[in-house]
């Protein structure tokens, strides 16, 4: 680092670097190292230039105070960091450096940032007490406080800065009017006001204070000595001292009568304290023992308050509970002995919904966890369960009587099915109507115990399959009966001679159309009888919204709406779905178990009248096939793979008897043979 050839040179150069914003009071070159001093510290010394700078705010009219400090050649010097000195909080002398001019400047800086603390070198003694004095004046001036100075000779400095006062103050107003561009003005501080000159001017405080030097001036004025008297004036100081000291003890002997007396008088009185603390002590005793029956008697008046207001929320309480422990006696009749008529039906779902709601209140979270182990509690519960399980014993078997009498009741009626020159669909209206009256009663069953359905799905499962069953049976029967199959005698293939085009050898037969008809009628039917089953059992299970063949154009009736909607039952979990999906599936089974023989039939009968039609009934059967593949619709599927598994055999032995003729026939004959008519 080349260096200038004076401070000002240095100072200028430093004050050209920064700009003007900010005023440059002095510029040193300094050592600075990281480590504490020594051979490995001086190792690691790196040259700097340390610049103290003042920038004057415009607004609040205050000095700010900063230490750059600089690294780099003359030519080209950067700020390597800038310290605030309102933050400087000690300076310590580094007691290992005998020549005095290595010290440490310590900040205080937040403890989120990392720092460790430099040491300064600088080149003279004269330089570390001009940059340490005027950093200690422009901390007191501008901030209002000085930095501790620790392991550094204070007397030393200031006999440094009273020496060199007048040096520094001949200097001092030309640098400080240059960097803060103002004439004998008065610059605000935190403080008040402060003159620029000020910070040189008092700067250094004196060895003595003002009151001592003017005894002094008050002593040396009795004695009129010259200068080089000073042992004439030494040894009349000497013999006054010795003249105070005879005075002083001749005093103490005049006052020694007094002094015994006071000391007679302190002796009693040590008496009287040594009684008087005695006494204290045992008054201390009688509060002490006061405080303790206080202490006792406040404790027992908040335990007691506690009581009080413990006893207030308990009977509260008590009071809730209770009222969840009575049991209404219109509901307690309705739950017992009550009938299920179509007009109570509204009664019996209030019952139902009231006891489902004591039982969850009887239960955590509704219930407080230490009052479910109380055995009133557990009795109460108890009672409720005796009561939910008599309810739905009593409406199960109800249920199974009531469905079987209307499904019995409409078996018995001949217009239900199909009959001698006349096919009849299906139809559910009345008997859906009066299961819808029972829908509610039903879900809240399930509410109160999801396992109090299965008897109640199986009776009516084996009820409505008997009339299924039939329905298709009478259907399938009187189809049969009623169609007239069209013998096809068209030419299969046309003789190679022949120029005349032949008629297709498959085409649409009567009993194709039976087929069709008999899945146009039954399919959407099941599909919506299953559907039907399962929002009406409460099945949580993906229900299926019966789809109608779109090329049916007869006079069927309007779909069956569902009674229970899709979004009043949501399984919890995927678990407790496929569970339900597989009760679902197991009952399905249950209802339409026994109506595949009558499709087999069909088939079979349309086979036997025309082998082609297979071709035909396939189509049929894959069109229904692809719409019908939720739960509901789960037997309606394997119903129909089961059928086109059957189409398919039958259309391969077809195949395979008609290749057995060609077989057969003379390889020379020309052309082919007509159509094989069995």
């Amino acid at each position: 680092m080349e260096e200038f050839s004076a401070d000002d040179e240095l100072r200028g150069f430093v004050q050209s670097l920064i700009g003007s914003s900010e005023h440059v009071v002095m510029a040193l070159y300094v050592e600075m190292s990281m480590s504490s001093w020594g051979t490995e510290g001086r190792a690691q010394s790196k040259r700097r230039i340390i610049a103290v700078a003042v920038k004057p705010s415009t607004l609040t009219k205050k000095m700010r105070v900063r230490l750059l400090v600089f690294v780099g050649s003359s030519s080209a010097l950067e700020i390597e960091k800038v310290h605030e000195l309102r933050r400087l909080s000690r300076i310590e002398g580094v007691l290992q450096d005998k020549s005095g001019r290595t010290f440490i400047l310590n900040f205080d800086v937040p403890q989120d940032r990392p720092w460790r603390s430099s040491e300064w070198t600088t080149q003279t003694l004269e330089d570390r007490n001009r940059l340490l004095t005027a950093i200690s004046k422009l901390c007191k001036k501008c901030h209002g406080r000085a930095p501790k100075l620790v392991g550094i000779d204070v007397v030393e400095m200031q006999l440094w800065a009273k020496k060199n006062a007048k040096i520094l103050l001949a200097g001092a107003p030309d640098v400080m009017l240059e960097s803060f561009a103002i004439h004998e003005e008065e610059i605000v501080n935190d403080g008040g006001d402060v003159e620029i000159g000020e910070i040189y001017s008092d700067a250094y405080e004196e060895l003595v204070s003002k009151d001592e030097e003017e005894d002094m001036d008050a002593l040396l004025g009795m004695y009129v000595l010259g200068i080089d008297e000073a042992d004439a004036f030494s040894e009349r100081l000497t013999k006054e001292v010795i003249a105070l000291d005879t005075a002083n003890v001749h005093a103490i002997l005049e006052n020694a009568p007094i002094v015994d007396e006071v000391t007679e008088l302190l002796d009693m009185t040590l008496g009287s304290v040594e009684d008087l603390e005695e006494w204290i002590s045992t008054i201390n005793v009688k509060i002490r023992y006061m405080r303790e029956d206080i202490a006792a008697i406040e404790s027992a008046n908040n335990c007691l308050e506690t009581q009080v207001r413990n006893n207030s929320l308990l009977l509260k309480e008590l009071h809730l509970v209770s009222d969840r422990f009575r049991v209404p006696p219109e509901y307690a009749e309705t739950l017992k002995e009550g009938t299920f008529e179509e007009v109570k039906v509204a009664q019996n779902v209030e019952a139902c919904k009231w006891l489902a709601t004591a039982l969850r209140d009887l239960q955590p979270p509704y219930l407080e966890p230490s009052y479910a182990s109380m055995r009133a509690i557990r009795e109460k519960r108890d009672e409720l369960e005796k009561l939910k399980r008599v309810f739905l014993k009593r409406a199960t078997s109800f249920l199974c009587d009531y469905f079987s009498s209307v499904i019995e009741s409409t078996i018995s009626d001949k217009d239900t099915f199909s009959t001698k020159g006349k096919l009849r669909k299906p139809v559910r209206d009345d008997l859906r109507f009066k299961c819808r009256t029972y829908a509610r009663m039903i879900k809240h069953m399930k509410a109160l115990d999801k396992n109090s359905l299965q008897p109640l799905r199986k009776s009516f499962c084996l009820s409505l399959n008997v009339l299924i069953r039939r329905e298709v049976r009478e259907f399938a029967n009187e189809l049969r009966s009623s169609t007239v199959a069209k013998q096809t005698n068209s030419v299969w293939l046309d003789r190679l001679e022949s120029s005349k085009t032949q008629s297709s050898p498959v085409g649409e037969s009567t009993v194709s159309e039976a087929y069709s008809r008999m899945l146009r009628t039954f399919i959407p039917f099941l599909v919506d009888e299953s559907s039907f089953f399962a929002s009406f059992m409460c099945f949580e299970v993906q229900l299926l919204t019966p789809q109608v063949d779109p090329d049916d154009v007869s006079d069927d009736s309007e779909t069956e709406a569902r009674v229970v909607n899709v979004d009043d039952t949501v399984p919890n979990t995927q678990n407790q779905q496929a569970l339900e999906s597989k009760t679902l599936k197991e009952a399905l089974r249950e209802l339409l178990d026994g109506i595949q023989e009558d499709f087999y039939a069909v088939i079979k009968w349309a086979h036997r009248q025309d082998p082609w039609s297979c071709i035909s009934m396939q189509g049929a059967t894959e069109k229904y096939l692809s719409s019908h593949k939720a739960d509901a619709a789960w037997f309606v599927h394997g119903l129909l793979d089961d059928l086109q598994v059957r189409i398919s055999n039958n259309f391969n032995q077809v195949v395979a008897e008609t290749s057995k003729q060609f077989e057969r026939t003379e390889r020379n004959q020309a052309g082919v043979l007509y159509s094989i008519i069995k």
